[in-house]
């Protein structure tokens, strides 16, 4: 069995070719370039690139696995959620390649498909349900209690701003470029923070200290918000480079720019691992899971695995970084699955 996968949901032309469970083929067209210049995704343009590489990536992705399309079987396609305009490109060449072809076209929801790239390069036995799922990206931020594969229930989730989406903005004041969650990683990784100390009962003690607030909400429920955090982060970028009436007197240095990353990136991710742990504990789970882009953040992983441990949790999150972002090969494990499972589509 051949199964075709698209991707066109943002800003990503993916497409990957699968024989049963073995990937053989897979080649994605970036717009990183393309929408750096605006610092965000703009959906009319992402939806161009789409068109211009879509059929490029095809030609590119069968020539790999040496197939025509006649020797496909079923094509998999992101329907919801995402940008209309992306998505649209991808559907209208699934659907035509059905009409050509009488290829039948499976339908899947992309929030899902990012829950099982978990299971790329593992066994369906690999993960224990049930579990909770964080998904972090620049629109979505959500926990999912799943008591098996096919029950996605929403527990919690951001009341305004994503965490993918504070990074990109928080790069952007600091005009670092996009995508914002890689480079501000980077520097964060980059910053050696200084240590105090304070004395309590003649003791010496390490006194924690953080720039940025940690934006609870209620703490034992599972909502977010990290709008509150994007204007702390502005007011100490004003601060530091002096600005008045959108004035800056002068530029954030090389030291700035790390020590917020830094602050920034653990007042995120702090309050990311704190709430999926909170959450496996309170529904009585012992497997959580990492899934999107923001999910290849190492602090972020790190975090989580060493609360895990302490908890006995199992904690899994994508087995490569590429799987984490936008991907073909997500959109195929999950029609894979429901083909097997016989369970209906998106």
């Amino acid at each position: 069995m051949y199964i075709l996968a698209f991707e066109t949901s943002c800003d990503d032309t993916s497409i990957a070719i699968f024989k049963d469970d073995q990937l053989i083929a897979m080649d994605t067209a970036s717009q990183i370039k393309i929408h750096n210049k605006t610092g965000w995704v703009v959906p009319e343009v992402a939806a161009r690139e789409h068109a211009n590489a879509i059929f490029d990536v095809l030609q590119n992705t069968l020539n790999e696995a040496k197939l025509e399309l006649t020797d496909i079987n079923h094509i998999a396609v992101t329907s919801t959620p995402g940008l209309m305009p992306s998505l649209l490109t991808g559907l209208t060449v699934a659907r035509t390649l059905w009409n050509i072809h009488k290829v039948p076209v499976l339908e899947v929801n992309h929030i899902q498909a990012h829950i099982f790239a978990n299971f790329l390069e593992r066994k369906k036995s690999d993960i224990e349900f049930p579990l909770v799922c964080l998904t972090v990206s620049g629109w979505h931020n959500e926990i999912y209690h799943m008591t098996d594969m096919w029950d996605f229930n929403r527990v919690g989730g951001t009341t305004d701003d994503a965490a993918g989406e504070a990074f990109d903005k928080v790069a952007k004041m600091m005009w670092l470029g996009y995508p914002g969650w890689p480079i501000v990683s980077q520097l964060a990784d980059t910053y050696n923070p200084k240590q105090s100390f304070m004395v309590q009962n003649d003791k010496k003690l390490l006194k924690a200290t953080t720039l940025f607030p940690r934006v609870w909400l209620v703490k034992d429920e599972f909502d977010f918000s990290f709008s509150g955090l994007k204007s702390a982060v502005k007011r100490e970028i004003d601060k530091r480079t002096g600005t008045v009436w959108k004035v800056a007197a002068h530029e954030l240095t090389k030291d700035d720019q790390a020590e917020i990353s830094y602050e920034f990136q653990n007042a995120v991710n702090e309050v990311l691992s704190y709430k999926l742990i909170n959450a496996a504990k309170k529904l009585w789970v012992k497997t959580v899971l990492l899934a999107w882009w923001v999910s290849a953040n190492d602090n972020l992983r790190d975090k989580i695995a060493y609360m895990s441990e302490q908890k006995d949790i199992t904690f899994l999150s994508p087995t490569k970084k590429v799987f984490c972002m936008d991907n073909a090969a997500m959109i195929w494990i999950l029609a894979y699955y429901k083909i097997l499972d016989q369970k209906n589509w998106v």
